[in-house]
């Protein structure tokens, strides 16, 4: 058993009796990965990799520390209208994800069945419902949360909202995308300005929200920026890396750090030199905590993520001068909202831009969007002429998927696109 393992363990036995306990052992262990990142920072990752690992790891740690600072959101929430308020997001797929990456994540998940919660619902959801319910999560300021992609957002949000008296407020999206969609959208937003301003009881000026909404757009120019370039440079990554990126477009759009992450990004790829490895488009969340899928792209030189959809979607371009509406674009014209159809458009301009040789979708537990819709993706990219395989397995809780068979159909993968480049 590791340490990591042991750790992992110890904070699951504490949470049982004493979660206010646990809490702080969990701290402890994070504010002492964030000074071995500060004075160790793993030397085989580029800038970016190394900055945005440490930018993240503050985040969550800012979140437990200070929850009279923080804000529980969905992860579709605009984290710019946050940031001009001056409050810490952090979403039900971060914290769940730091959980299981501490490996504590089966005491939470026994939590949700004790409370009932079916098995079948998303993980990332099952453990931070356990979390939260623990304890060992504390009481946020307050909650932001859409209909926005996940339906688990539509348990989780409610639910805590009722059992623990959150000040909360709601953002619908519609289904169809059009300008009245958008503006409907961009009245809740600026409704949630004026929420955000009760609930910490500090002003938000229409110039600092500005402001964020400024920088979420230099930091999108600079990401599809390096997207271009990525046909002939290739960067090392871990799937761990990979996930940072969704904090970046999500929870700290609109910081300064979200800006100097792109820009390091766009310059550590522009010097890349080019490689001879896979170029893939991956679809979906990142199963950072599988070996099987981390051996196999970590630090890789014969296959590369070269994009990411989810990640791409976060950092959309926004056109409207007006900052609300502006956000509500980017709600109402994201990728998950609405058909799959657009899903599908997305991935095919992706994979042109950085000249994919193939695609992964990955099938995470219970969310049945994705699922659902993987035949229909896997098809569409296919008949494109690009391989595309769709990967079962679970982002958060390793339990629930085998390494052996992913491995497999992993070697697979790579071995047809290795025929393909022969052919």
């Amino acid at each position: 058993m590791s340490i990591v393992d042991k750790f992992g363990e110890k904070v699951g036995e504490i949470a049982e009796n004493d979660p206010v306990k646990a809490r702080k052992l969990l701290l402890a262990g994070y504010r002492l990965q964030e000074k071995r990142l500060a004075l160790f920072p793993d030397r085989k990752l580029p800038m970016s990799g190394q900055y945005v690992a440490k930018i993240v790891m503050n985040n969550i740690i800012q979140a437990l520390a200070k929850p009279e600072n923080a804000a529980m959101v969905s992860i579709f929430v605009p984290g710019e209208l946050l940031t001009a308020a001056g409050l810490t997001p952090y979403s039900v797929e971060a914290l769940s994800c730091f959980i299981a990456g501490t490996k504590c994540e089966q005491a939470f998940l026994r939590q949700t069945e004790k409370e009932g919660f079916p098995e079948t619902m998303c993980s990332y959801h099952r453990v931070f419902l356990g979390a939260a319910l623990n304890g060992i999560v504390p009481k946020p300021k307050c909650m932001v949360y859409t209909n926005l992609a996940c339906d688990g957002n539509m348990m989780t949000f409610p639910y805590l909202k009722e059992r623990y008296e959150i000040p909360s407020f709601y953002i619908d999206v519609p289904y169809e995308k059009n300008y009245d969609s958008v503006m409907y959208v961009a009245k809740q937003l600026r409704e949630l300005k004026s929420f955000l301003q009760d609930v910490t009881g500090r002003e938000i000026t229409e110039e600092s929200v500005k402001k964020a909404v400024d920088k979420s757009k230099i930091a999108s120019n600079n990401y599809y920026r390096q997207l271009h370039l990525r046909k002939g440079h290739d960067i090392a990554s871990t799937l761990t890396n990979e996930l940072y990126a969704l904090f970046m477009c999500h929870l700290l759009a609109g910081t300064d750090e979200s800006v100097r992450y792109t820009q390091l990004l766009r310059d550590d790829v522009r010097r890349a030199p080019a490689g001879d490895g896979f170029h893939v488009l991956w679809m979906h969340t990142m199963p950072f905590l599988q070996d099987a899928v981390k051996d196999v792209f970590n630090y890789s030189d014969t296959i590369h993520i070269s994009a990411s959809d989810f990640i791409a979607d976060g950092f959309r371009s926004m056109e409207s001068d007006d900052p609300y509406e502006a956000l509500a674009e980017k709600m109402v014209y994201c990728i998950y909202n609405g058909s799959v159809n657009q899903r599908i458009d997305e991935a095919k301009e992706l994979a042109d831009t950085v000249g994919a040789d193939g695609a992964v979708l990955f099938a995470h537990w219970g969310c049945k969007n994705t699922i659902g819709a993987s035949s229909l993706i896997k098809r569409s990219l296919e008949r494109e002429g690009l391989p595309t395989m769709v990967l079962d397995g679970d982002g958060c809780n390793p339990a629930n998927a085998s390494d052996g068979q992913i491995s497999t159909r992993l070697q697979a993968f790579v071995e047809m696109l290795t025929e393909q480049e022969r052919n």
